[in-house]
């Protein structure tokens, strides 16, 4: 059944409210497995959306332990940042090994979540605490926070803006030396909002986000919110094999010198470098 008390996000909460949600909730405790929950999302019939299926080009190892909430290539070093609550971190992680090369924790009643790098900073989220906390990029050393309303889920930055989801359809431009919106996005697929958007990464244009509870990748249009291509991770999902109902595709990291693309998801052994799309601008 769903551990209420340690999934991610507060949707859970709302899962129980809302109507159209109550056969979700019964197949959670039925005891029915994660492959009648994290399923491709289904564009509308005929829409001209592009879906893709991840190829896997190689495989590294990844903190099972890991809650992954953000994760990011930054001159080669791959960063991620954990959730739970009592063992939220950020951490240096050393690609090919998997082993952690240093790490920087939340408070203890924070529970973290994206990440990001803005200039010789790392800033990342918390969940419902209204903090995003950030730290010197070379060594981890706490330079301050920003604060912000609502829940803290995904966080990317376009060069210019950080960019942020909340668990809803939005996506928030925010200005990095202060953290205020710019301006804000609604997400559609095929003219519908898509809601639980998680992690975010921006690539080539376009900002890429995990879509918490399922197994695609959207692939966004930052000037209008269109969601223009899906990433269908199912192989991975299948690969990796996790049964906890927490452990969903979560973690997209763009290293842009190399031109290499990784993905993971929360508590997932292996970290997979996947091959870009062939998606035409």
């Amino acid at each position: 059944m769903v551990r209420f008390e340690t999934i991610n996000h507060g949707l859970c909460w709302r899962v129980l409210l809302c109507a159209a949600l109550l056969p979700l909730v019964a197949a959670c405790t039925l005891g029915r497995d994660r492959d009648t929950l994290e399923q491709p999302l289904q564009p509308v019939a005929g829409s001209p959306i592009h879906r893709f299926t991840a190829e896997i080009i190689n495989r590294y190892p990844h903190d099972p332990r890991a809650f992954t909430q953000g994760l990011l290539v930054h001159e080669g070093q791959l960063h991620e940042s954990t959730g739970g609550e009592g063992r939220s971190d950020i951490r240096k992680v050393d690609l090919t090994t998997g082993h952690v090369l240093a790490r920087a924790r939340f408070d203890s009643r924070e529970f973290g979540e994206g990440l990001a790098v803005w200039q010789d900073e790392l800033v990342a989220l918390t969940w419902t605490s209204g903090v995003a906390r950030r730290w010197r990029l070379s060594d981890l050393t706490p330079t301050g926070v920003f604060r912000y309303q609502g829940e803290g889920w995904g966080l990317t930055s376009d060069g210019v803006n950080l960019i942020q989801s909340d668990g809803s359809a939005t996506l928030y431009f925010r200005d990095p030396e202060t953290f205020a919106v710019r301006r804000s996005i609604t997400v559609t697929l095929a003219g519908r909002p898509l809601e639980r958007l998680n992690e975010l990464e921006f690539i080539n244009g376009l900002v890429w986000a995990n879509v918490w509870m399922s197994r695609d990748i959207a692939l966004i249009n930052p000037a209008d919110g269109r969601v223009v291509a899906m990433l269908d991770l199912t192989q991975l999902v299948q690969e990796v094999g996790q049964r906890d109902l927490d452990a969903v595709a979560n973690g997209i990291a763009w290293d842009a010198d190399a031109r290499r693309l990784f993905v993971t998801g929360k508590l997932w052994p292996t970290l997979f470098e996947i091959g870009l799309p062939p998606l035409q601008p």
